[in-house]
């Protein structure tokens, strides 16, 4: 029996193996510690170089102290080991470090069979199509170093000759795994990589600070997929709220959750019900257009008509809501009256003089106070870049007074404190504005870089009025959405064949959601609707699957039978000649071989036995002279065999 733990590690095998650790780390790159990717990837070339160039091994002195600095640095970064990102981080680290020991068979088969662990354990991180392929294409490498390490296997002629075979054990792996997503019954939660604590995605937060959103407005993965039921409103009112801000710190605005208080009276007129997919955000709000009359199952509305989910948003959520288009919200202030001009002393003093000059200059009349504020911001040499200069202490009186430049952070923060030092209510609202409407799908696609942020001030009759101050600089931004905002900028990404690219690439992208992220335990159950069972239960799923792996290693035998290894030419030339001199009552024996047997026929058949003699030197030299029979000499023995007469003695 083969010792694998003392059967050395061959150079090819070695090599498939440090690409496919590479390509598990790569794989894993985006949601690893930039710190740790960037020393594991020197690792791995340091160990390759090391033994392919130098045949060296690494010292076990060495392998200890890296294993404790890797343990020290990931508690460091995450607090502990615990959880779906440090596992994830001391996976690909463990990873890495048994490259470092790996000599033998035996630990390049133990290395390739935790790689391919590790790197399903992507998916808990991402579901997306594209990851999900990524993992597929990226088990090659592993499979490749395993078959690599078959006994008496020899070398391809190529690399791709490496990864070619896995393809087909993906291939065949396919059906087996339709009937296992399918079939097997589903939990309602995970069982296991639960995000963790405090761990947030890409997108709105409750908390907004001038030139925080740049981050999200250079993020062009989709936040959220909209359908209506009938036409879509048009692009200057696609407002999507998710935060309501009132509190302000001279720096900061901040949403203050207001979970014991009924949601604000709404008189509305012209509603639309629409149909929302949100991307996992791990934050409980959910965007809503304009202002929603309810909220959907497992969230409640708040006081300021904000949708907040009783749990943190962790995957695909989909809910249906009715909202207001035209409506009067909170016609009556009441006792929150101050809470909407609160200010910070001591910050911003130009700014809040302006706005008190107004109030000094109009009275009475908040509209035109309105109006003067957005004049300022139309003729004001005011400019929207996604690269604003930065701001000091005084943030809004830099803006307002010396950079003049930002983004709708900054105009909306500077122009809700302009209302309040004018002593109207004002308030912040940030969320999603704009969109693309995929014809093709019917529905509407709104991307992280769609993050806006607006104003509401509260208006005497009319209730809270929503003003968006970025309009008066850059109208594009509403009408044209947020890549016409910034003229000029990565024209190549912006080109519109490029962007018609990813709008229609979307598509696909929705329909995986819908149909493979989207299929939980209620879609499984109705799963046998259209065959008249109403609700499959546990044991009807358990007996189809069962059914199911019958057939599919039916269908695998029956493969494995036909592919079985075909009869070589030569042998088959032989197997004719038999069948002739059977003919002639000279019959192959059970267990003789071809020189016995063909000895024997030329004995039997003297006319016969200088061809049979002849025939039998051709057959031998043909099958066990060369390890590969020249065409030529394989179809001078058929045309022989084929010539050979068939002459029945007489007696």
């Amino acid at each position: 029996m083969t010792n694998l733990a003392a059967t050395p590690l061959d150079a090819r095998s070695f090599d498939l193996v440090t690409f496919g650790l590479a390509v598990v780390l790569a794989l894993h790159a985006p949601h690893l510690p930039w710190w740790l990717t960037a020393t594991l990837a020197p690792i791995l070339c340091l160990r390759w170089w090391q033994r392919r160039r130098r045949r060296a091994r690494t010292p076990a002195w060495l392998k200890l102290p890296l294993l404790a600095v890797l343990l020290l640095a990931i508690v460091g970064w995450y607090g502990n080991l615990f959880g779906q990102a440090p596992g994830a981080a001391l996976a690909i680290g463990l990873l890495v470090m048994k490259l470092l020991e790996t000599e033998s068979v035996r630990d390049a088969r133990v290395g390739m069979s935790f790689a391919c662990f590790t790197l399903m354990a992507a998916l808990l991180f991402d579901q997306s199509l594209t990851t999900t392929a990524a993992v597929a294409l990226g088990l090659l490498p592993p499979l490749a170093a395993l078959r690599s390490l078959e006994p008496g296997r020899p070398p391809p002629a190529g690399w791709w000759r490496e990864l070619l075979p896995g393809l087909g054990l993906l291939a065949a792996a396919l059906p087996l795994a339709l009937l296992a997503f399918l079939l097997l019954p589903r939990l309602n939660s995970p069982l296991w990589g639960a995000p963790n604590a405090g761990e947030q995605r890409s997108g709105l937060s409750d908390r907004m600070t001038p030139a925080g959103f740049t981050r999200l407005l250079v993020d062009d993965s989709p936040a959220l997929r909209v359908s209506f039921d009938g036409p879509p409103p048009p692009p200057d009112r696609r407002y999507f709220r998710a935060f309501v801000m009132s509190q302000y710190d001279g720096a900061s605005w901040t949403y203050r959750d207001v979970a014991d208080q009924p949601p604000v009276p709404i008189e509305a007129g012209q509603t639309i019900r629409y149909h929302v997919s949100l991307e996992p955000t791990r934050q409980r709000v959910l965007p809503t257009l304009d202002v929603p009359l309810a909220a959907p199952p497992d969230a409640s509305l708040r006081r300021d008509r904000v949708v907040i989910a009783d749990k943190p948003v962790d995957s695909l959520r989909d809910y249906t809501l009715d909202s207001a288009t035209r409506y009067r919200l909170e016609p009556q202030l009441g006792q929150h009256h101050a809470r909407w001009l609160q200010l910070p002393a001591g910050f911003n003093p130009r700014t809040l003089a302006l706005g008190r000059s107004w109030r000094a200059r109009y009275g009475s009349d908040d509209a035109a106070i309105v109006q003067a504020a957005l004049a300022l911001f139309h003729d004001g040499g005011f400019r929207y870049t996604l690269a604003p200069a930065p701001l000091g202490r005084d943030a809004m009186d830099d803006f307002l007074f010396d950079t003049r430049e930002g983004f709708c952070e900054h105009y909306s923060s500077a122009f809700t404190v302009l209302m309040r030092a004018a002593g109207i209510p004002a308030r912040v609202v940030t969320g999603y504005q704009g969109g693309y409407w995929n014809a093709m799908g019917h529905y509407l696609l709104v991307r992280n870089s769609d993050a806006h942020a607006w104003s509401e001030v509260w208006l005497a009759g009319r209730g809270w009025v929503r003003i968006d101050p970025t309009a008066a600089v850059r109208p594009q931004r509403i009408s044209q959405g947020a890549a016409a905002a910034v003229p000029g900028q990565l024209p190549w990404y912006q080109s519109s064949w490029l962007e018609s690219l990813r709008n229609h690439w979307d598509i696909v992208n929705r329909w995986w959601n819908l149909s493979v992220n989207g299929f939980d335990a209620l879609r499984q159950r109705g799963l046998l609707q259209p065959f008249g069972i109403r609700e499959a239960d546990t044991s009807t799923l358990a007996l189809l699957l069962a059914i199911g792996c019958v057939l599919c290693m039916a269908a695998g035998l029956a493969w494995v039978w036909r592919r079985r290894e075909p009869e070589d030419a030569a042998r088959a030339v032989l197997r004719r000649l038999e069948r002739k001199l059977a003919r002639l009552g000279v019959a192959r024996l059970a267990g003789e071989g071809p020189r016995d047997y063909l000895q024997r026929a030329a004995r039997a058949l003297p006319a016969q036995h200088d061809r049979l003699i002849e025939l039998m030197h051709r057959y031998l030299e043909l099958r066990y002279a060369h390890p590969e029979p020249t065409i030529e000499s394989l179809r001078a023995l058929q045309r022989a065999v084929r010539d050979f007469p068939v002459v029945r003695m007489v007696k």
